[in-house]
């Protein structure tokens, strides 16, 4: 009997959510996904020391700021993913950048002509931006470019009708995180069909089909296994290792929850305009309140490294 990783593979996408190059070999995922979160962690180990060095050895040969450093070390680490990886490798813009048109506009043309100067073309780095109202207009211009956009921090069907409004390539919606919040409010207990981050991306997912939508639904964020079988046969799935390990180590069915012919009920459809997001994202309290946090912690982890890249600038003056 396959592994139920093995047996995921069939009907769904598997992309790893780690910064982790020897996790991404051991798993062979299509797709990776980065972010300043786990770039932090993947940068202060060991054994990706040479990224670190080579990167800082730039920074002070180009008289680099400590900003460009952390830019090159994070190109790096996506260098590195798609010399592993088959498929996409998603990198963020700057978390500090949300509710900033112009900005995330100007930082996704940096990533791509970074990639591009390192020898990766745009059709593999897709570029990752928070899900605020200035992200879905900073996405629509992008990929009206043609630059790929994984719109992340996604909570609520007005952020995904609005990403597929704005002609976004994928949608991240944060099954985990979803989860979390409604288990603090007093929720659950929950089982994988009835867990709200499940029950979210069946929703989206639904819709998107219904509607002929043809926006990526790539669930992320996951708290156990459960959710993840829940969702088998999803466009995509990002996974952390230990998730991918349990898996990997699972030899039971995995049955099909998910298909584009048979996608379930889908909600109303929606007409939005920015007003009407705004009021339906603020009407929803956990997609305001995580958005929000989401935003903080990746901005928090970005200026971590920021720090960390300073301090190694300083040491090797």
């Amino acid at each position: 009997m396959p592994s139920k990783l093995d047996q995921l593979r069939t009907m769904t996408t598997i992309v790893s959510d780690t910064g982790d190059i020897e996790s991404i070999r051991a798993y062979k995922p299509t797709d990776s996904t980065t972010n300043p979160s786990l770039i932090f962690k993947a940068a202060q180990l060991p054994a990706y020391a040479y990224l670190f060095d080579e990167a800082i050895a730039w920074g002070r040969k180009a008289g680099a700021s400590t900003a460009a450093v952390v830019d090159r070390l994070t190109i790096s680490f996506g260098i590195e993913l798609t010399r592993i990886v088959p498929g996409r490798v998603s990198t963020e813009v700057d978390a500090d950048l949300s509710f900033d048109v112009a900005g995330a506009i100007e930082k996704a043309h940096a990533i791509i002509a970074a990639y591009a100067e390192r020898g990766v073309p745009r059709e593999r780095i897709p570029d990752q931006a928070r899900f605020d109202w200035e992200g879905a207009q900073a996405a629509a211009t992008l990929q009206r470019e043609g630059v790929d956009c994984n719109m992340t921090l996604l909570f609520s069907l007005a952020q995904a009708v609005a990403a597929a409004d704005a002609g976004a390539f994928l949608v991240s919606p944060f099954v985990g995180r979803i989860f979390d919040w409604n288990v603090k409010a007093g929720g659950g207990p929950y089982t994988g069909d009835t867990d709200p981050g499940v029950t979210s991306v069946r929703s989206i997912y639904a819709y998107y089909k219904t509607y002929g939508i043809k926006t990526v639904v790539m669930g992320a964020s996951f708290r156990n296994t459960g959710e993840i079988e829940a969702l088998a046969g999803c466009d995509r799935l990002t996974i952390a290792p230990d998730l991918l390990h349990k898996l990997a180590d699972d030899q039971g069915i995995l049955a099909r929850r998910m298909s584009p012919l048979a996608p379930g009920p889908a909600p109303a459809k929606l007409t939005l305009d920015e007003k009407r997001f705004r009021w339906l994202l603020n009407e929803d309290a956990m997609a305001t309140e995580k958005l929000a946090e989401g935003i903080r912690v990746f901005t928090k982890d970005l200026n971590s490294l920021r720090e960390l890249v300073s301090r190694k600038l300083a040491l090797a003056a």
